[in-house]
C-alpha cells in the first residue's frame, strides 16, 4: 500500500514473478536494483543502475523534480540490464530522524496451551497498542517486529506455541520516522512512476547485508555513513534491539575539505576519494596534492598542499562524528561484553585507515561490512556504498513478520516514540541467564 497515506503495507516476501527491485535514494547518488528469487530461494541479481542525484539534501527531498529525473534515470538503466519492466520497488530512507522504541504486550492464557491463534491476539493486541499510540504525533511506523516472547514471566522464549502458560507476551520493536520524510520520497518515487512496496529504514536493509547471524547474536552495533546522515543499528541476542542517526556524514567532511583549501565541492570530494584518509603516515607530509582553484576564471594556479594537511583537516571532522556515534552507542545501552564489535559501511566507509580510527575513537574492535549474500552483484555494486541497496533485495526475498507490513486495522497517522529504553541490556540479561 502506499507510504503517501501511510498504511501498514504489507508482509515483505518474493513477489508473485519472484523479482525484487529495490532503490537506494540517497543524499549523493540514487542506486536501483533488480534481482530475480529462484525455486531454490536463491537471489540472483539481473540488474543495477546508478546515477547522481543533485535533488537530496541529508536524506531529504529538496528537488523534487531533480530527485525524480536521477529515480527514473537510475531504475531505467536497472531495467535495460534485466531486460524486465520494474513497477513495484523497496525504498531505503535514512531521513526523519530514525528512532526506536518498544511496545511491551502480555495476554491472558488461563493455563492452557498456547495455539497460534492465541498469537494472533496478541500480535493484534500489539497492533492496536501501536496504533493508539501513533496517532496525531506527525511520525510514520516503517517496522513493528516482534522480538521477545514471555511465557509467564520467562523471557526469551523463540516460539511459545505449544507451551502451557497463564501469560503470554511480547516486546515489539517500533522503528519509525517524521512523517513529511516520508512522503515527500514517496512522492518523489511515484512521480517516477515506480509504486512503493514498502519503505524500510536503511540501517534495517544495511545489516541485513554486511551482518552475520553470529554478530547478531552476540551483540553488534551497524554504523552506516552515508554522504547526509548516519544511522546506527544495535543488534543483540538475534535482533534489531536499537535504531538511532545522526546528522553528520560524509558530505560534512567534502564540507570541510572545500572550506579548508577554499575549493570547489567538487574539487574537494575528489580530493577527498582520491588522496583523503582517515590515517596519516610518514610519507604524507612529503606527498603533495594540487588543489583546484575556487574560480576556474579568475586567473589563479593551482595551489599544492602536503597530503598531511589533507588527511588532518578529515580527522578533525571524524573526531566530531565518531564523538556522536559514541553518545548515540552509550544512549542505546551498547556497553559491556556484548558492545564490543562495530560494523562500519556505507560511502564514507571507503576512506583508508577509518577501521583503525573508529577503533581508536569508539574502544571497539571495527570492521569494514561489505554486502553478501547476492550472486551476480556487479564488481561496482559490491562496496560499501551499495551495502543498504543489496540489503533491501535480501530483506525482500525473506519472508518475515513485521506488523508495519500487514494490512490490519485502521491506518495509521504516525507515531509518537516511547521514552529511551536500554533495551539491549534486557537482550544481554536474557541470553546470561540461558548460558
Amino acid at each position: 500500500m502506499a507510504v503517501a497515506a501511510l498504511s501498514p503495507g504489507q508482509l515483505l516476501r518474493p513477489r508473485a514473478d519472484h523479482v525484487i527491485a529495490a532503490l537506494d535514494v540517497g543524499t549523493s547518488k540514487v542506486a536501483a536494483l533488480i534481482a530475480e528469487v529462484d525455486a531454490d530461494g536463491q537471489v540472483k541479481v539481473k540488474g543495477a543502475g546508478v546515477r547522481a542525484c543533485a535533488g537530496m539534501r541529508r536524506g531529504l527531498v529538496a528537488d523534487m523534480g531533480r530527485t525524480e529525473d536521477a529515480v527514473r534515470a537510475a531504475m531505467q538503466q536497472a531495467e535495460r540490464a534485466a531486460g524486465v519492466e520494474i513497477e513495484r520497488v523497496l525504498v531505503a530512507i535514512s531521513a526523519g530522524g530514525l528512532a526506536s522504541s518498544v511496545t511491551s504486550v502480555e495476554i491472558d492464557i488461563s493455563g492452557h496451551r498456547i495455539t497460534a491463534a492465541d498469537m494472533e491476539r496478541l500480535l493484534a493486541e500489539g497492533r492496536d497498542r501501536i496504533f493508539e499510540a501513533i496517532r496525531d504525533s506527525g511520525r510514520s511506523m516503517l517496522h513493528a517486529e516482534p522480538a521477545l516472547f514471555t511465557v509467564d514471566g520467562l523471557e526469551g522464549v523463540t516460539d511459545p506455541v505449544g507451551f502451557h502458560a497463564n501469560q503470554l507476551g511480547v516486546d515489539i520493536h517500533v522503528i519509525t520516522a517524521a512523517t513529511p520524510p516520508c512522503r515527500n520520497l514517496d512522492l518523489a518515487v511515484r512521480n517516477a512512476h515506480l509504486d512503493v512496496e514498502a519503505m524500510l529504514a536503511s540501517g534495517v536493509a544495511a545489516s541485513a547485508a554486511v551482518l552475520t547471524e553470529e554478530e547478531r547474536e552476540l551483540g553488534v552495533a551497524l554504523v552506516e555513513i552515508g554522504a547526509g546522515v548516519t544511522t546506527i543499528a544495535i543488534h543483540g541476542g538475534g535482533v534489531l534491539a536499537g535504531l538511532s542517526s545522526v546528522q553528520m556524514a560524509g558530505a560534512d567532511i567534502t564540507a570541510d575539505i572545500a572550506s579548508a583549501f577554499a575549493t570547489r565541492r567538487a574539487a574537494a570530494e575528489r580530493l577527498k576519494t582520491l588522496y583523503g584518509a582517515a590515517q596519516a603516515v610518514p610519507r604524507d607530509n612529503h606527498d603533495m596534492v594540487e588543489i583546484a582553484p575556487l574560480d576556474p576564471e579568475d586567473g589563479c594556479d593551482p595551489r599544492r598542499v602536503p597530503r598531511a594537511e589533507l588527511i588532518a583537516v578529515i580527522r578533525d571532522r571524524l573526531d566530531l562524528l565518531f564523538g556522536e556515534v559514541a553518545e548515540a552507542l552509550d544512549h542505546m545501552g551498547f556497553r559491556g561484553p556484548a558492545g564490543r564489535q562495530v560494523v562500519l559501511t556505507g560511502g564514507s566507509a571507503d576512506l583508508r585507515g577509518i577501521a583503525d580510527f573508529a577503533a581508536g575513537a569508539l574502544g571497539r574492535t571495527v570492521r569494514i561490512g561489505r554486502p553478501r549474500g547476492l550472486s551476480g552483484l556487479p564488481d561496482s555494486h559490491m562496496s560499501v556504498a551499495h551495502a543498504t541497496l543489496a540489503g533491501l533485495v535480501i530483506l525482500g526475498s525473506r519472508p518475515g513478520l513485521d506488523l508495519a507490513r500487514i494490512p490490519l486495522g485502521p491506518t495509521p497517522r504516525g507515531f509518537a516514540p516511547a521514552e529511551p529504553q536500554t533495551w539491549l541490556g534486557r537482550l544481554v540479561s536474557v541470553l546470561k541467564r540461558q548460558t
